[in-house]
Protein backbone atom coordinates (compact mmCIF):
# COMPACT_ATOMS: atom_id res chain seq x y z
CA UNK A 1 0.00 0.00 0.00
CA UNK A 2 1.89 3.05 -1.23
CA UNK A 3 -0.76 5.39 0.20
CA UNK A 4 0.95 5.24 3.61
CA UNK A 5 4.25 6.40 2.10
CA UNK A 6 2.40 9.22 0.34
CA UNK A 7 0.76 10.27 3.61
CA UNK A 8 4.12 10.26 5.41
CA UNK A 9 5.54 12.51 2.69
CA UNK A 10 2.57 14.91 2.93
CA UNK A 11 2.82 15.06 6.72
CA UNK A 12 6.57 15.67 6.61
CA UNK A 13 6.09 18.47 4.06
CA UNK A 14 3.28 20.10 6.05
CA UNK A 15 5.23 19.85 9.32
CA UNK A 16 8.32 21.40 7.72
CA UNK A 17 6.22 24.20 6.27
CA UNK A 18 4.46 24.68 9.60
CA UNK A 19 7.69 24.93 11.55
CA UNK A 20 9.13 27.39 9.03
CA UNK A 21 6.03 29.58 9.51
CA UNK A 22 5.72 29.11 13.30
CA UNK A 23 2.45 27.22 13.00
CA UNK A 24 1.54 25.04 15.96
CA UNK A 25 -1.60 23.34 14.64
CA UNK A 26 -3.05 22.47 11.27
CA UNK A 27 -6.80 21.95 10.95
CA UNK A 28 -6.93 20.70 7.35
CA UNK A 29 -4.79 19.92 4.33
CA UNK A 30 -6.23 20.15 0.83
CA UNK A 31 -4.66 17.80 -1.68
CA UNK A 32 -5.22 17.93 -5.43
CA UNK A 33 -5.15 14.37 -6.69
CA UNK A 34 -5.16 13.28 -10.32
CA UNK A 35 -7.95 11.00 -11.42
CA UNK A 36 -5.43 8.47 -12.80
CA UNK A 37 -2.72 8.95 -10.16
CA UNK A 38 -3.10 5.38 -8.96
CA UNK A 39 -3.85 6.50 -5.40
CA UNK A 40 -6.87 4.87 -3.76
CA UNK A 41 -8.82 7.61 -1.99
CA UNK A 42 -10.27 5.43 0.78
CA UNK A 43 -6.85 3.98 1.62
CA UNK A 44 -5.34 7.46 1.58
CA UNK A 45 -7.96 8.72 4.06
CA UNK A 46 -7.45 5.70 6.36
CA UNK A 47 -3.68 6.17 6.31
CA UNK A 48 -4.12 9.90 6.93
CA UNK A 49 -6.28 9.36 10.02
CA UNK A 50 -3.79 6.91 11.46
CA UNK A 51 -0.62 8.91 10.71
CA UNK A 52 -1.97 12.42 11.41
CA UNK A 53 -3.14 11.28 14.87
CA UNK A 54 0.52 10.63 15.71
CA UNK A 55 1.64 14.13 14.75
CA UNK A 56 1.44 16.89 17.35
CA UNK A 57 0.84 19.49 14.64
CA UNK A 58 -1.68 17.47 12.58
CA UNK A 59 -3.64 15.51 15.19
CA UNK A 60 -7.30 15.78 14.23
CA UNK A 61 -6.56 17.54 10.94
CA UNK A 62 -8.85 16.76 8.02
CA UNK A 63 -7.50 15.64 4.64
CA UNK A 64 -9.56 17.20 1.85
CA UNK A 65 -9.05 15.69 -1.57
CA UNK A 66 -9.98 17.46 -4.79
CA UNK A 67 -9.87 15.44 -7.98
CA UNK A 68 -8.03 16.70 -11.04
CA UNK A 69 -9.76 15.19 -14.09
CA UNK A 70 -7.58 13.21 -16.48
CA UNK A 71 -7.21 14.81 -19.92
CA UNK A 72 -5.42 13.41 -22.97
CA UNK A 73 -4.00 15.19 -26.01
CA UNK A 74 -4.10 13.62 -29.46
CA UNK A 75 -0.90 14.48 -31.33
CA UNK A 76 -2.52 13.62 -34.67
CA UNK A 77 -5.47 16.04 -34.60
CA UNK A 78 -4.82 18.22 -31.53
CA UNK A 79 -8.01 17.19 -29.71
CA UNK A 80 -7.95 17.28 -25.90
CA UNK A 81 -10.45 14.83 -24.44
CA UNK A 82 -11.44 13.23 -21.12
CA UNK A 83 -9.19 10.20 -20.62
CA UNK A 84 -11.37 7.84 -18.59
CA UNK A 85 -14.28 7.41 -21.00
CA UNK A 86 -12.04 7.20 -24.07
CA UNK A 87 -8.70 5.73 -23.04
CA UNK A 88 -5.71 6.09 -25.34
CA UNK A 89 -7.61 6.14 -28.64
CA UNK A 90 -8.68 9.61 -29.81
CA UNK A 91 -12.48 9.79 -30.11
CA UNK A 92 -12.19 12.29 -32.99
CA UNK A 93 -9.65 10.75 -35.38
CA UNK A 94 -9.02 7.26 -33.96
CA UNK A 95 -5.27 7.81 -33.53
CA UNK A 96 -3.31 6.16 -30.74
CA UNK A 97 -0.66 8.91 -30.83
CA UNK A 98 -1.92 10.40 -27.59
CA UNK A 99 -0.50 11.32 -24.21
CA UNK A 100 -1.83 12.26 -20.81
CA UNK A 101 -1.53 15.99 -20.14
CA UNK A 102 -3.40 16.19 -16.83
CA UNK A 103 -4.68 13.87 -14.14
CA UNK A 104 -1.59 12.17 -12.74
CA UNK A 105 -0.69 14.97 -10.31
CA UNK A 106 -0.59 15.07 -6.56
CA UNK A 107 -0.21 18.57 -5.09
CA UNK A 108 -0.67 20.06 -1.65
CA UNK A 109 -2.90 23.01 -2.47
CA UNK A 110 -3.71 24.41 0.95
CA UNK A 111 -2.77 24.11 4.60
CA UNK A 112 -5.48 25.47 6.90
CA UNK A 113 -4.74 26.54 10.45
CA UNK A 114 -7.25 27.13 13.25
CA UNK A 115 -7.80 30.66 14.52
CA UNK A 116 -5.28 30.79 17.33
CA UNK A 117 -3.04 33.50 18.70
CA UNK A 118 0.50 33.31 17.29
CA UNK A 119 2.99 31.35 19.35
CA UNK A 120 5.24 33.19 21.81
CA UNK A 121 8.33 33.06 19.57
CA UNK A 122 6.62 35.01 16.79
CA UNK A 123 5.46 37.78 19.15
CA UNK A 124 8.84 38.45 20.74
CA UNK A 125 10.57 40.76 18.29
Amino acid sequence: MHELGIVFHIIRTVEDTGRANRIRRVSAVTLELGEVSGVVGDYLQDCWKWAAARSEMLAGAELRVETIPARTLCEACGEVYPTLPQGRICPVCGSDRTHLIQGNEMLIREIAVPDEPPDAESTSA
